[in-house]
C-alpha cells in the first residue's frame, strides 16, 4: 500500500538533494570569480585587504604551538613563522600614523623576542661568523630594524639601537673578512638569498643610524656580479662557501625572496635582475593563470622541502613570495595576477576576525601570504612601474571554466524537464489527434 507513495517521497528527496548540491557549487564557482577579480592587493600606503585579520589568525596559532609543529616541517620553520609574522606586522604599523602604531610594535617585539630566544636559534651554529650564522642574524636584524623604524627616532629605546647597531656591526665585520659575497648559513652551506636579506639590513642600518656601510655594500654587489649563475644571469641559489663559485642553478623559491631585497640594496642592478627572473621563471601553465617555476623555463629538477611539490614545475612557495617581489618592484599587474590566483586556489575561509588559506592546516604558508601581500620597500623608494608581462586577460579561461562549473549541474535537470514537456506534448498529440480535413 505505502510502496508507491515512499518511491515518490524518495524521488523527491533525491530532486531536492540535487538541487541543492548544484546550489552548493554554484554558489563555489561564483566565490570563486569574485576571488579572481576582486582587488588582492593594495598601494604602499593601504592596508591590504584581509591581512590584519591573517595576522589575527597566525598570532592565535602561534599562541597554540604553530612554531613548533613548523619546525617540524622544515629546519627553520619556527624561525620563519614568527619572523614573518612579525615583519607583516611592522609593515601594517607602517601604513598607520606614527601615534597609532603601539598594536604593531608590540606585535614585532614579541616576534622578535622568539627570534632571539633558544627555541629561535636551536636549528643554528654559534661557532659561525657571525655567530648562528647568516641567516639567523640576516633576519634578525632586518626585523631589529623595523622595530626602530616604526618608532620616531627621539622616542626608540637606547637599547635596541645599541643592539641593532652592534649586529649591524658583526653581520659587517664578516662580510669585509670574507673573500666571498656569500657568508655561511649552516657549516660548509652557504646560500645567496641569505646573504641578500643580511646585506638589506645593513642598508636599512645607514637610513635609520649614521650611514657607515656603504662601502661594504660597494664591495658586495662586485663580488655578487662576478660570480652570477652562468645558466640564468641570476644569483645561483646555493653556492660552494670555499670557492664562492654558483653550485645550483638559479631557483624560484630563493630568487622571490632576493628580488624583496635586492631593491633596497641597489635598486637598478636590482630592476635589471627583477626583469630576467621574470622572463625565465614566471609562467601561465595550461594557460591558467600566472606562476612562478621552480627551475628555469625548458629546465626542470627535484622538489624539495622549500619548494614544496612542483606539478607543471611551479612551486607554489615562490608563487606567493614573488606576489610580494613583483609589488616591492612596482609590477602591479603581476602582483594582482599572482595574488588573485593564489585567491582562487588557496581556499581562503572568511569570518569576521580572521582570515585563513588552506583551511588554516599550514599557518606558515599564511604567513608568507600576509608578508607578501603587505610587501613594500623600506629603504629606497618605490621604483617606477617595469614594462607589464600580464594582462588583465589571463582571467578570461578561468573565468570560463567557474561558469561552466557553476551551470554544469543544473543540466541533467534541465534536460529532464525538456523531456517531459516533449513527452508530454506527444501523449497530447496521441489523446487528441488533430482532426481529419473535410473532403471538398
Amino acid at each position: 500500500m505505502h510502496g508507491p507513495r515512499s518511491a515518490s517521497r524518495g524521488r523527491s528527496l533525491l530532486r531536492r538533494s540535487g538541487r541543492l548540491l548544484a546550489a552548493l557549487v554554484s554558489l563555489c564557482a561564483l566565490a570563486g570569480t569574485v576571488r579572481l577579480v576582486a582587488p588582492a592587493t593594495a598601494g604602499p600606503d593601504d592596508e591590504p585587504p584581509g591581512v590584519a585579520r591573517q595576522l589575527a589568525f597566525i598570532r592565535s596559532a602561534l599562541d597554540e604551538g604553530a612554531g613548533d609543529e613548523a619546525q617540524g616541517l622544515f629546519p627553520e620553520g619556527y624561525f620563519f613563522l614568527h619572523a614573518l609574522y612579525g615583519l607583516a606586522e611592522v609593515e601594517l604599523g607602517m601604513r598607520e600614523p606614527a601615534g597609532e602604531r603601539a598594536d604593531g610594535l608590540r606585535e614585532a617585539r614579541w616576534a622578535l623576542g622568539r627570534l632571539d630566544s633558544p627555541a629561535g636559534r636551536a636549528p643554528f651554529s654559534a661557532e659561525l661568523v657571525p655567530s648562528y650564522g647568516v641567516f639567523h642574524r640576516g633576519w634578525t636584524n632586518w626585523l631589529r630594524g623595523g622595530v626602530l623604524a616604526l618608532q620616531p627616532a627621539a622616542d626608540r629605546d637606547p637599547a635596541e639601537v645599541r643592539r641593532f647597531a652592534a649586529d649591524s656591526a658583526a653581520l659587517a665585520a664578516a662580510f669585509d673578512a670574507s673573500e666571498f659575497p656569500y657568508l655561511e648559513a649552516y657549516p660548509g652551506q652557504a646560500w645567496p638569498v641569505d646573504s641578500t636579506v643580511a646585506m638589506a639590513s645593513l642598508r636599512l642600518h645607514d637610513t635609520l643610524l649614521p650611514p657607515r656601510y656603504a662601502g661594504t655594500a660597494d664591495r658586495w654587489l662586485r663580488g655578487v656580479r662576478e660570480r652570477l649563475d652562468p645558466r640564468t644571469g641570476l644569483l645561483p641559489h646555493r653556492v660552494d662557501p670555499a670557492t664562492g663559485a654558483p653550485a645550483e642553478v638559479a631557483r624560484g623559491t630563493s630568487q622571490s625572496v632576493i628580488h624583496r631585497f635586492l631593491v633596497d640594496i641597489d635598486p637598478d642592478f636590482a630592476r635589471e635582475q627583477y626583469l630576467r627572473f621574470r622572463d625565465r621563471y614566471v609562467a601561465t601553465p595550461l594557460g591558467l593563470g600566472p606562476a612562478v617555476r621552480e627551475y628555469p623555463a625548458g629546465t626542470d629538477g627535484p622538489a624539495d622541502v622549500d619548494s614544496g611539490p612542483l606539478p607543471l614545475g611551479v612551486s607554489l612557495s615562490a608563487s606567493v613570495v614573488t606576489a610580494g617581489a613583483a609589488q616591492v618592484h612596482g609590477d602591479t599587474a603581476l602582483a594582482e595576477g599572482l595574488a588573485n590566483h593564489g585567491e582562487l586556489l588557496g581556499v581562503p575561509v572568511d569570518t569576521p576576525w580572521t582570515k585563513r588559506y588552506a583551511f588554516g592546516l599550514l599557518p606558515i604558508g599564511d604567513a608568507f601570504v600576509a608578508w607578501s601581500k603587505t610587501a613594500r620597500p623600506w629603504v629606497t623608494d618605490s621604483p617606477s612601474p617595469p614594462p607589464p608581462a600580464l594582462s588583465w586577460w589571463w582571467r578570461l579561461p578561468l573565468l570560463t571554466l567557474l561558469a561552466v562549473v557553476a551551470v554544469l549541474p543544473w543540466v541533467p535537470a534541465a534536460v529532464r524537464r525538456f523531456r517531459g514537456r516533449r513527452e508530454a506534448q506527444a501523449g497530447d498529440a496521441v489523446r487528441f489527434p488533430a482532426p481529419e480535413p473535410r473532403a471538398g
